[in-house]
């Protein structure tokens, strides 16, 4: 079976199952992972080096078992490559708090908004749970998405004994990701421990973050009839309007497309910090902006799929 074949198997298992909370999800697996070498070694007084003990332990066993677990079966490997994509649980997590919200119920919203975000949601309106999922969607159609595709076409070039790097390069990309997830913070506990983990996961984003906002988010706002102009005129003018180096090139587009403004007075571990501005406020944050997100979300993923499938092709 080709490695094409395979990846959209694995794609449309992503679109119909998504990630059933009562499954061991492998991502799982590698944060109890993480937390038990954590729990070891955080006690050492060199926190940078441990932290990149942790980074370097954690992505080659991940790696390392990934490609046996591959070469034993195709068919675990279609499996395992579905659990590195995110589309229908990002949409899903968005589309709840979008419910929740047209129920009324903001305290209850503020409280799922929580399990996705490290920023502070208690003390949030309408507004902000609104601006925070849509900011959460855009980010993490790179990380959630376009980042394990790209890493899975790309092992699928390189060939080990039989075996592909598909599947060792996105599972690997996933748990730097959540490493980055679990210790990347910029707080007391993470700043030095976590630090390695936090460099990583921006080396690794690089080139996915800057494809998915110039390329693959644009056509598929084109594709949807939100246009193509406005996105890229706030992804060239904000994209570096971010603490990260990488998440202000997908959010860049979906503000320019929706017309809103992310960014702002922001909550994080009980400090409030004014985040730098990422497009213009034609409006203001409505909750069906969440579904519009969800759209363009969805469509990046079928956009980036066909598009790497045919350069694949091409190679």
């Amino acid at each position: 079976m080709s490695f094409i074949t395979k990846f959209w198997i694995a794609y449309m298992m992503d679109l119909i199952f998504g990630d059933p909370q009562w499954f061991p999800h492998p991502v799982r697996l590698i944060g109890k992972y993480i937390t038990f070498i954590e729990n070891r070694i955080y006690k050492f007084k060199s926190k940078i080096f441990f932290g990149g003990v942790l980074t370097l332990v954690v992505v080659l066993t991940t790696a390392i078992t990934s490609y046996y677990l591959s070469k034993s079966s195709q068919y675990l490997e279609i499996f395992l490559l579905y659990t590195t994509l995110a589309t229908k649980s990002l949409g899903a997590e968005g589309i709840k708090v979008y419910k929740i919200l047209k129920s009324g119920d903001l305290e209850r919203a503020q409280k799922e908004l929580s399990y996705l975000v490290s920023r502070d949601t208690g003390e949030m309106d309408e507004i902000q749970v609104v601006r925070s999922t849509m900011e959460t969607i855009a980010e993490n159609s790179v990380d959630g998405i376009i980042a394990p595709m790209f890493y899975a076409f790309l092992g699928s070039l390189i060939i080990i004994d039989g075996t592909s790097l598909a599947l060792p390069l996105a599972m690997g990309y996933k748990a730097i990701n959540t490493l980055d997830s679990m210790v990347g913070y910029k707080n007391e506990k993470y700043k030095d421990f976590g630090m390695i983990s936090a460099k990583i996961d921006d080396l690794f984003n690089f080139i996915p973050a800057r494809i998915s906002g110039l390329i693959i988010i644009p056509m598929a706002t084109f594709i949807l009839g939100m246009g193509i102009k406005k996105p890229l005129k706030i992804f060239f003018r904000d994209r570096k309007n971010h603490s990260s180096p990488n998440s202000g090139h997908p959010e860049s587009v979906f503000a320019g497309a929706i017309g809103v403004q992310f960014g702002g007075r922001t909550k994080y571990f009980g400090k409030y910090f004014e985040k730098p501005t990422i497009g213009d406020k034609l409006k203001e944050f409505q909750m069906e902006d969440i579904k519009k997100c969800y759209k363009i979300m969805f469509m990046t993923s079928l956009v980036g799929i066909v598009l790497f499938t045919l350069l694949l092709s091409l190679v």
